[in-house]
């Protein structure tokens, strides 16, 4: 019976349930619904109360076992499977951005909400409305389809993958502290992410060291003020900062092996001073810290603290310096990527799946991907007649999905799933 089942499989791309296949052109309409309501009604990262009540009410319809207030908002929907099986898990991420929607649609976003203080608007700007509803759709594609399926489905609704506001926590590393995979845990794991960089109908995917590890870091060089003119009576901290600026930039450049693994430390902001004759008390600044390799990304975090430290002390200034560990590198498991690439071949094309190569955004599926074996790809949304180069990055106030990409989400988790047993 499998040597059949693989013989259906090799020969064309139709899932092998007899009638999943409508079942998932079916389901497009009212995804598309479910988006837009999303996409209309965004909520930023650990405030994602709306819609994890949209997403319960989903999946407590679908007659599933639904627990919530998982890391604060998030939801897991849990369907077992009519035959003996493997647990798998899906992922989608629920929170949307600090950005005031720009894109004329009739459900563009006209939210607002607090962040850091300010009153913002709000977007899905990376597209996390559109994991969400595939998601939905997937858990009702496979639940008219339990009878066929082939062990447990664990439905991962995350929140806060754009990072927990302050001092809070949130996110995937939450889900996990909070006992997420304890009682369950999943053999795989997999999530996917729109991106503007690609074309509908392309889907990018790379096997090993996928997206980067991202750290930020606080830096306060404390001085004492004086006069402009007489800067031998103070101690500068602007000076102090440059140095250290310029003597960080040596840490790619010359402490870190590249021919291993890429790396990236920059700075982002600087703020010191506010007349051109006062040397000030103190400068802050902060950056940005990527690499895909924990190794190195160790390494970089003792040559920073050292390079802070000395030059702080050659110049008799104070620093005041932490680094913020933020996601670890996203690690697509070489023998899962192998086994199924072959699905992805299938929805989509061979010649439509590319390396999209490194990438230095990061992504925090890394923790769940460090847990178990995970497989995490990109699916392009921009229109076929358009550069994608050209198109507005996620992120962007003018991001833009091509709808009928969607659909191509829900095939991909479901071939993903089917062919897990069987290849």
């Amino acid at each position: 019976m499998r040597i059949f089942l693989l013989a259906l499989l090799t020969i064309n791309a139709v899932p092998t349930f007899a009638d999943i296949q409508q079942d998932i052109i079916d389901i497009e309409n009212r995804m598309l619904g479910w988006r837009r309501h999303l996409h209309q009604n965004p909520e930023l990262s650990n405030r994602e109360f709306k819609t994890s009540s949209y997403v319960e009410k989903h999946l407590k319809a679908l007659g599933l076992e639904v627990k919530t207030n998982i890391a604060f908002t998030g939801v897991v929907g849990i369907l077992k499977g009519g035959k003996p099986g493997p647990l798998l898990a899906l992922r989608a991420d629920m929170d949307a951005l600090p950005v005031t929607e720009a894109v004329d649609l009739s459900f563009a976003s006209k939210a607002t909400a607090e962040y850091r203080g300010e009153t913002v608007g709000v977007m899905h700007a990376c597209g996390h409305d559109t994991h969400v509803a595939i998601l939905m759709a997937v858990a009702e594609v496979f639940t008219k389809n339990k009878a066929d399926l082939e062990g447990t489905l664990m439905f991962i609704f995350q929140p806060a993958e754009e990072g927990a506001p302050g001092d809070e926590e949130g996110g995937a590393e939450l889900m996990l502290a909070e006992g997420l995979f304890d009682e369950m845990k999943p053999e795989a794991i997999f999530g996917l992410h729109v991106t503007s960089n690609m074309n509908t109908g392309i889907v990018g995917f790379r096997k090993g060291p996928s997206m980067a590890a991202v750290d930020d870091f606080e830096l306060k060089v404390i001085g004492r003020q004086a006069h402009g003119s007489r800067p031998w009576s103070g101690i500068d901290p602007i000076v102090t900062s440059a140095q250290i600026i310029n003597s960080v930039q040596t840490i790619v450049s010359r402490r870190t092996d590249v021919t291993k693994a890429p790396a990236v430390v920059s700075f982002g902001a600087i703020k010191g001073g506010i007349r051109n004759n006062i040397i000030p008390d103190d400068v802050t600044m902060v950056g940005t810290i990527r690499n895909f390799d924990m190794g190195i990304r160790d390494d970089i975090h003792q040559q920073l603290g050292k390079i802070v430290s000395h030059v702080g002390q050659a110049n008799d200034a104070n620093i005041e310096f932490k680094i913020n560990e933020g996601y670890p590198v996203t690690v697509n498991d070489p023998e899962l990527g192998e086994k199924m690439l072959p699905s992805l071949h299938r929805v989509f094309g061979e010649q439509n799946v590319i390396d999209p190569g490194l990438i230095t955004g990061a992504e925090d599926f890394s923790y769940f991907a460090n847990e178990v074996p995970g497989m995490f790809f990109f699916m392009g949304v921009t229109p076929k007649d358009q550069n994608p180069l050209e198109a507005p990055t996620n992120h962007s106030p003018h991001f833009y999905v091509e709808e009928v990409a969607l659909l191509n989400g829900v095939k991909a988790f479901v071939q993903l799933v089917q062919d897990y047993s069987v290849l």
